[in-house]
């Protein structure tokens, strides 16, 4: 794609749309009239790229945080940036200059009706389709204000090739001032804006900049109305009579261009949010990366650092193809920027070769139309056909290969015919790897040497570079053989993927088990065993701290209704006492659908009708209940890295105090690899007056023979006294508070507090 408006959006406008006319001598060059035009290009850029991150911030809450929420932001952003430069694109062509202008200054007003930004819809309701919810909302709540944002850089250029000023003839030099507002804004938004401002502050923050940018934009619109009057919309440029018609294999490879990086960078950003980690700041890193390719691509200057991204490519894709296959996830600061840097290079090298063939300044417009398109299908392609046609996330290897069949390769080694060459390298290379992956299989050393034995086939595909069919067929056949790579888990017995993610049920026969996993989460196991099947295990497991709270808690037995937000496989449901309810609150349906299934895991069904499920967000659901009705509320919604924050917040907390019965608890399952969530509970609680003990097992305190994993918990009540015997545990301590820790609230979060340094 690329995405109109930031880095190349001041691209998208032919510069030779308005000339001077003729016996008009240009005016110099005036420096108070660009910084003008540049400021005013730099804050709609800021502010374009501040909303997409704080929009996604204010419906990722009613969604789980899925990572699909952000992706499906960047389409609904993607189509409406191509909808802006569709007007930009007609009013500057179809209407005169002072036309021009005075409908554009209606439509830079309009917004104002409804600002500042709020989420005008609804939360989603059981069963309702999350992508057609979020994109209504989306549209209710930023549409019109985003699609005028979105058209600033091309009207603004236009605007500028009327003044007559002596750089109007190339304002090519504009897109820095875009760019430099994009970057700032994807950086300042979570290193600056989120860890210091509320949702409505920053909604504010965004309408005075909104407020700022329409002043700007009328005051250039005024000198424009001055300098520009004897400009006419018709004085165009002809086009040369020896610019042929642009054949349609031409626009194709430009669409298969802009479509493949569009849709790595929602691929990488699934692929890295599900299956490496979910950790949200790493959302806007691959848009900014994407970004960066755009600039490095089209800028003249950037010739020399192509050239060696482009020798690079191969070499970074075909680590990525082994790591991929291989399965290898850690150490995440080294996989994470692997995936990165090979998406920027893909990413330069697909955006390069579209600059290297852009047509005469008369075509440009449809040029970049067909860049613009080809971005928004590849954004389409994975959010609403990928989910769909495929179980797993193979839309990431699809465009990698893609990639490399596009590539451009020297003449003198490409060729339109398919040789012997190019079916029997690939299927060399994929039995040595297939076998490779077969062998360290039945040794159980998974990913490790699996690396070693494909190296040797990985030297052939490196020689093959210069091939393209050849080297792109030998990643495929890489990456399809790595499907053949067993799990530490085991081999996976069924898969399904929602908007919530891909959910594996994995069967470990060796060690017994078998296992729910939602991307790297573990949501639950349970034993093969039948004799033992009812034994809760991993962070559930009797002798841990949730076996140590329902053995200590008054309420625990005694309650007449239990809560608890998060299904997993249902394995809480082991601890129900007679006589109890338990009523679980769960978002996706397929997590139910499997923890029902008995041919996979039983706890729910030997719960039997005292176990009941309610499909939805988990704080509406439970706030439709009766007040003071549990006595004791689970939450266990918190060990995948996509983090339902507003089940952490103050107001969150009020609510379930006012669900809780008198003497019951509140209990946190925090247990999660990359976020320490305990702090940020324990502020919360004292806040409220609650009484709070925490417990952090070691992480040697466990084993794979009792099924144990180690986990975190803290558990809050009203008066010590409803903690029971959990007040004299030495296991069990007050957390302790430091006075910087933010309080958190629906409109306030600040993810970066809360990542976990190493060994904490």
């Amino acid at each position: 794609m690329p995405f109109p408006g930031s880095v190349s959006d001041d691209l998208l406008l032919d510069p030779v749309i308005v000339s001077s006319p003729a016996g008009v001598r240009a005016r110099p060059r005036s420096l108070p009239l660009i910084a003008l035009f540049s400021a005013t290009l730099f804050v709609s850029a800021f502010l374009m790229f501040l909303v997409e991150p704080m929009m996604a911030r204010m419906v990722l809450p009613l969604l789980g945080g899925a990572p699909a929420v952000w992706n499906t932001c960047l389409v609904f952003f993607q189509a409406v940036l191509l909808a802006g430069y569709a007007y930009a694109h007609g009013a500057t062509g179809r209407l005169g200059l002072r036309q021009q202008i005075v409908v554009h200054c209606f439509v830079l007003l309009a917004p104002l009706l409804m600002l500042p930004i709020a989420l005008h819809q609804a939360p989603p309701v059981a069963g309702q389709n999350p992508v057609a919810w979020l994109l209504l909302a989306l549209t209710a709540s930023i549409g019109l204000p985003f699609f005028v944002v979105s058209t600033s850089a091309a009207v603004l250029q236009k605007w500028f090739s009327a003044t007559g000023d002596e750089a109007a003839d190339d304002p090519y030099f504009l897109y820095v001032a875009s760019n430099l507002g994009s970057f700032i804004a994807l950086l300042a938004y979570p290193l600056i804006v989120e860890p210091t401002l509320r949702l409505q502050d920053e909604a504010r923050l965004w309408t005075v900049g909104y407020g700022a940018l329409v002043a700007l934009s009328l005051t250039c619109a005024l000198i424009v109305w001055r300098r520009g009057r004897h400009t006419r919309a018709t004085d165009r440029a002809q086009p040369d009579a020896a610019d042929a018609p642009i054949p349609w294999t031409r626009r194709g490879r430009w669409l298969l261009l802009a479509f493949v990086p569009s849709s790595l960078l929602l691929a990488v950003t699934n692929y890295i949010s599900t299956d490496v980690a979910s950790v949200p700041l790493l959302w806007v890193v691959p848009l900014a990366l994407y970004l960066l390719a755009f600039a490095v691509a089209f800028s003249p200057s950037a010739a020399g650092p192509r050239a060696i991204v482009a020798r690079l490519m191969p070499v970074l894709v075909l680590v990525l193809a082994l790591i991929i296959a291989a399965g290898v996830l850690e150490p995440l600061r080294m996989v994470i920027p692997l995936h990165l840097v090979a998406f920027l290079a893909i990413a330069i090298v697909c955006h390069g070769d579209l600059a290297d063939d852009r047509p005469s300044p008369t075509q440009l417009t449809e040029f970049y139309f067909w860049i613009a398109c080809g971005g928004m299908l590849g954004g389409l392609f994975n959010t609403l056909i990928a989910p769909v046609v495929f179980v797993e996330i193979v839309e990431y290897p699809i465009m990698i290969v893609a990639a490399c069949l596009l590539r451009s390769v020297p003449r003198s080694v490409s060729t339109n015919k398919l040789t012997i060459g190019d079916v029997a390298v690939p299927l060399g290379v994929g039995a040595a790897v297939a076998a490779s992956a077969l062998v360290n299989n039945h040794f159980g050393s998974y990913s490790r040497y699996l690396l070693l034995g494909a190296a040797v086939p990985a030297l052939v595909v490196l020689s093959q570079k210069q091939h393209r069919v050849r080297f792109a067929a030998s990643i495929a056949m890489i990456l399809l053989s790595g499907t053949l790579t067993e799990s530490s888990f085991g081999p996976a017995v069924y898969a399904a993927r929602t908007f919530f993610g891909v959910y594996r049920v994995r069967v470990d026969e060796a060690r017994g088990y078998r296992f729910m996993i939602h991307g790297t989460t573990l949501h639950g196991m349970q034993r093969l065993d039948p004799a033992r099947s009812d034994e809760p295990l991993s962070y559930f497991h009797r002798t841990g701290p949730i076996g140590q709270i329902f053995a200590a808690l008054p309420q625990a037995s005694i309650a007449s209704d239990v809560a608890v937000l998060g299904l997993g496989v249902g394995t809480l449901a082991s601890y129900r006492a007679p006589s109890q309810h338990w009523t679980f609150y769960e978002i996706d349906p397929i997590v139910e659908r499997i923890a029902r299934n008995t041919s996979y895991f039983t706890y729910l069904s030997h719960c039997g009708a005292e176990c009941t499920v309610i499909t939805g967000d988990g704080r509406l659901s439970l706030a439709q209940e009766p007040s003071h009705k549990f006595g004791v509320i689970v939450l266990d919604a918190f060990s995948s890295d996509a983090v339902p924050m507003h089940l952490l917040t103050k107001e969150a907390m009020a609510l379930y105090l006012s669900k809780l019965a008198p003497g019951g608890a509140i209990v946190f399952n925090v247990s999660n690899m990359n976020l320490s969530l305990s702090p940020v509970l324990a502020r919360i609680a004292a806040d409220a007056g609650l009484q709070a003990l925490w417990q952090y097992e070691s992480p040697d305190n466990g084993s794979w023979q009792t099924g144990k994993f180690p986990s975190e918990w803290l558990v809050v009540a009203r008066e010590p006294r409803d903690l029971g015997a959990l007040t004299t545990d030495v296991r069990w301590k007050p957390p302790v508070v430091a006075p910087t820790t933010p309080l958190w609230t629906d409109d306030f979060s600040n993810i970066l507090s809360v990542l976990r340094r190493k060994g904490v």
